[in-house]
């Protein structure tokens, strides 16, 4: 029997452990500290899918994240100042309520890298401080291509949060699509004034149903609700929820935000981050969006309206088309 003294013994654990755990403390030491500062609840859509992106990150070891939700407009300057006192090296954001504290900040900050979305460009003489949007109008295009093909009293009911460019332009870009399969669409549009606000946005929707819409835009929560209480469809929007409706929701535009976060990601750990704009990340050509799988509708929407979306989603990718931004506030009909 060959001994072993406890000395070499704990010698050779020692060496075993820092081979076994190497690539994890490697990884540990390469991860930037990145915090995030939500106005809503992390399910909520916009919010939702930056947070999936930043875990997807967390998971590969590229950031240390940690994240605030429901802070108030009149509190968010203080936690942005909390997180660039900890260290935390990339902060995200929304500046669309705090616009001119979020820029204070990161003035006040110069070493931190701050990545916010943001309605407004980015300041040259504002180095650290990157804005974002979701630019998503392409898949909502053809999500509303789909919508044409769906509705049978060409009477859609559209309920979003704000009539801000955010918004405005993914209503008007999914207008515009279903006009190329059913031009003579009417539409209700309507705006209940909150990020989150899903029985408000539901009144409004069962309104919409009752004023003949068959079809609505789900721009917010609560509004597949209504329809899957009236037995109408419904078009999502930033996230998929088919799962949830599966008899209600037949198309969504999916907003993926790994593009943007990714390219920050890379730019604070070679120490080349500055005031970009992010905004076109969100283009389906750069992988920012993207039209979810039909699943249970697969079969419900004709075939001929489904190639027609498909040849146009080759197209935008390819640049042959380009679905215009439309800022402007989106009327009824």
């Amino acid at each position: 029997m060959i001994r072993v003294s406890r000395r070499a013994f704990l010698h050779a654990s020692a060496a075993i452990s820092a081979v076994t755990f190497l690539p994890r403390a490697v990884r540990a030491a390469d991860a930037i500290k990145v915090a995030a500062i939500y106005t809503v609840p992390i399910e909520q859509q916009w919010v939702s899918r930056i947070h999936k992106a930043a875990n997807a990150a967390k998971e590969r070891g590229d950031i240390d994240y940690v994240f605030s939700e429901k802070v108030a407009n009149t509190d968010y300057e203080r936690v942005m100042r909390e997180y660039a006192e900890a260290g935390h090296q990339l902060i995200v954001g929304e500046a669309f309520a705090v616009e001119d504290a979020a820029r204070a900040v990161a003035k006040d900050y110069p070493g931190t890298a701050f990545l916010i979305g943001s309605s407004f460009k980015p300041d040259a003489a504002l180095p650290n401080f990157a804005t974002f949007d979701n630019y998503i109008q392409d898949a909502s295009y053809l999500t509303g291509m789909i919508a044409g093909a769906m509705t049978k009293s060409g009477n859609i009911g559209m309920v979003g949060g704000y009539p801000i460019p955010e918004v405005n332009r993914l209503m008007n870009a999914f207008m515009a699509g279903v006009r190329e399969v059913k031009p003579d669409t009417k539409f209700q549009v309507a705006f209940i004034g909150s990020w989150f606000d899903p029985p408000k946005a539901k009144e409004t929707a069962l309104a919409q149903i009752d004023a003949g819409a068959d079809l609505l835009y789900a721009e917010r929560f609560g509004v597949s609700d209504a329809a899957k209480e009236k037995g109408v469809l419904a078009v999502g929007n930033v996230i998929d929820t088919q799962a949830d409706y599966p008899e209600t929701v037949v198309a969504s535009a999916l907003w993926h935000f790994e593009p943007t976060l990714d390219k920050a990601i890379a730019k604070v750990k070679d120490k080349s981050f500055t005031a970009e704009d992010y905004g076109a990340l969100s283009f389906m050509k750069e992988g920012g969006c993207s039209l979810a799988p039909l699943g249970t509708f697969e079969a419900k929407v004709p075939a001929d309206i489904v190639a027609k979306a498909k040849e146009k989603e080759a197209a935008i990718r390819s640049g042959a088309f380009q679905v215009a931004i439309d800022d402007n506030e989106p009327k009824s009909s």
